[in-house]
């Protein structure tokens, strides 16, 4: 614990004395990781941009929270929480403008639940611009994006509001979504964009990280080989008039057969509710995901999110429906889940620097090797688990970079078999975070 301080306070003091000699620099097409950057979905493209050298810029995100949650549930045997500081998280980020319209992206989790030493989340390659003469190249570039590397897909909106170890002040919320549909996958990107309109392919290795090894037969599954994870999305976002602001997408994913497939257990920072509903003996780098909820479909996976996203003035809405169907390589038959949430936040002050929020997220799905009355296990399960939230928030935002944030939470889970340690679950309270971005 101590050395992760102490590489925390380093990293610290050379951000700080590369601000005072003048490295902070300026890069092109980055999504801002202070307040400016709320509401950015894809980075922005600006094909104006000057390229005179290579340029390096750093930032980092810093979230420390304390919670006053209880939980509970029918057969006891839960973790004991009382009020109290969890732990810091920390994030840095470094960026490269290597040339005209390429831009490196590296970042490192400095500080996490899940992981307590330093972890890289990923890096990857932008190009806005190639390196090629010709006007072709010119005008199929000017309306074009592409990402290389080990990256966060782009699938769904809401992982561009979610909050990401340390990097929470996107999120006006405390936590992500009950099943994050969140994940970082080796593969690439081309997105492209005209007017209001913008459409996306992906490709990918569909794991989590790299893998040559071979997969093992199981008696439920024999197949052995390892399929790219495609994905797709589309959608319409504008800014209607000074007022209004309008954005619709809808992503599909689809991978036919991983070795690991982390669509919905992709974070390696962790929950930001600290041991809500766990067993006693639980470890927090361990059940680093509390009040979330894996389908599991480490095998197989094919999954749908719709997004709406408007923003009236200082009013916002925000909406996802979110559909999966997949399984683990000791499954016979598909399961399913489904996801909805919809929240709304309204900015005010001079700059927009306070909000109040409120969201409702539910999730109702098949757990594996539950079966309804009557039936089999490998044919037919229960589609009746259900977990419910609410969450009230508000913040304030002392500076573009400095925010305070606190929410009340309710979550509830429903229909769960007796054997299981959720059933009758709930936990609620509040939990209040300081957080910097810069």
């Amino acid at each position: 614990m101590k050395n992760k301080f102490t590489l925390v306070a380093a990293l610290t003091v050379v951000i700080a004395s590369l601000y005072s000699f003048g490295v902070q620099a300026q890069v092109s097409n980055l999504r801002p990781y202070d307040k400016s950057g709320i509401n950015v979905f894809e980075a922005p493209k600006d094909s104006n941009a000057v390229f005179d050298k290579i340029k390096v810029r750093f930032g980092a995100g810093f979230t420390q929270s304390f919670q006053g949650l209880k939980h509970e549930n029918t057969s006891g045997g839960l973790y004991k929480i009382t009020p109290g500081f969890n732990t810091a998280n920390a994030n840095l980020f470094m960026d490269v403008q290597l040339s005209d319209g390429i831009r490196l992206n590296l970042t490192s989790y400095l500080s996490s639940r899940h992981h307590n030493e330093t972890w890289v989340k990923g890096g990857y390659i932008q190009f806005d611009k190639l390196p090629f003469e010709g006007k072709l190249w010119d005008d199929i570039m000017s309306v074009t994006t592409i990402k290389i590397g080990h990256m966060e897909i782009n699938y769904g909106d809401q992982h561009f509001r979610r909050s990401d170890g340390g990097q929470t002040i996107y999120n006006p919320f405390i936590e992500n979504y009950i099943m994050d549909g969140f994940t970082t996958e080796i593969g690439g990107e081309v997105l492209v964009r005209k007017n209001a309109l913008f459409g996306l392919i992906g490709v990918s290795n569909g794991m989590i990280k790299g893998n040559i090894d071979s997969l093992i037969a199981t008696p439920q599954d024999a197949n052995v080989n390892k399929s790219p994870a495609v994905y797709v999305k589309g959608g319409f976002d504008k800014q209607l008039n000074s007022d209004l602001r309008v954005r619709f997408a809808a992503s599909y994913y689809s991978n036919n057969s991983s070795g690991g497939q982390t669509l919905y257990g992709g974070d390696r920072t962790g929950s930001n509710y600290f041991m809500v509903l766990e067993k006693v003996g639980a470890v927090n780098t361990t059940n680093a995901f509390s009040g979330r909820f894996n389908p599991g479909f480490t095998k197989k996976v094919n999954a749908l999110q719709l997004n709406a996203f408007i923003k009236f003035q200082g009013l916002e809405l925000f909406a996802t429906y979110e559909n999966a169907k997949g399984r683990s390589k000791t499954e016979e038959g598909s399961r399913g889940a489904e996801q909805m949430a919809i929240d709304g936040v309204f900015r005010f002050g001079k700059t927009e620097n306070f909000f109040i929020g409120a969201k409702y997220n539910v999730v109702t799905a098949a757990m594996a090797n539950v079966p309804a009355a009557g039936t089999t296990p490998a044919i037919t399960y229960n589609n009746d688990v259900k977990i419910d939230r609410i969450a009230i928030a508000a913040g304030w935002f002392m500076t573009r970079n400095i925010l305070l944030k606190g929410e009340y939470v309710s979550q509830k889970y429903k229909d769960f078999p007796t054997a299981d340690f959720r059933s009758g679950g709930k936990f609620k309270g509040y939990v209040i975070q300081a957080v910097v971005g810069f």
